[in-house]
């Protein structure tokens, strides 16, 4: 009885984790997708928020690449791996914030119809995207912290939509530097919180 119950146990884990790696391949690929249509876009519109939207794209690509790797691993392993998400979501963050200061001091006033059509479509790439993590949001740390990122991505892609309307209202450069801002604090946030959760579970592990 208990042999056939373990076998279930295991059948069952084995499933979950097919499931989540089909998941993590999907949104893997639409990040890909989306991090070089909106990369090349922020550049030619001069937009921060675009650009740092795209990196943030790029490091959930990575994010996600990670969680596959782990996938099988064991509990400090994936402990691990989302510690260095969180390293990668800050140096995101750093990034956005140094783009914002060359942004301010170069002046170029950013595209507002370009931003708001790459807005809209980022924006249903990464509804997509959190639809289909939100069903494993509380499987374990690793897909814990890939929702997480997913959720920042609705936020981002928000803001700037606001910022593409604000930026054709005004003619202003600011409302762009703002969600750059916005952003920058966001992932330093979300990357303070995915660093303390793992740090303590890699503890726990030892």
């Amino acid at each position: 009885m208990g042999e056939h119950c373990c076998q279930g146990k295991a059948k069952a884990l084995s499933k979950l984790r097919e499931r989540q790696a089909k998941v993590l391949w999907a949104v893997l690929l639409i990040n890909l997708l989306m991090f070089g249509v909106e990369f090349g876009a922020g550049l030619r519109a001069d937009s921060l928020s675009l650009t740092g939207d795209s990196l943030d794209m790029l490091g959930d690509a990575l994010v996600y690449a990670s969680s596959l790797y782990v996938i099988n691993k064991s509990v400090s392993v994936q402990a691990g791996a989302a510690f260095l998400k969180g390293l990668i979501m800050f140096l995101f963050a750093i990034a956005v914030f140094a783009r914002a200061s060359y942004q301010l001091f170069a002046g170029a006033s950013p595209e507002a119809s370009m931003m708001g059509l790459i807005g809209v479509v980022a924006l249903l790439a990464n509804v997509l995207c959190l639809v289909l993590l939100t069903r494993h949001r509380n499987d374990n740390l690793n897909m814990a912290s890939v929702w997480l990122c997913s959720r920042n991505d609705i936020i981002a892609n928000t803001a700037v939509l606001a910022a593409a309307a604000l930026v054709s209202l005004t003619q202003s450069i600011l409302p762009d530097l703002a969600v750059g801002c916005l952003l920058t604090f966001v992932f330093a946030r979300s990357a303070g919180k995915v660093l303390s959760q793992s740090w303590q579970q890699m503890r726990q592990a030892q």
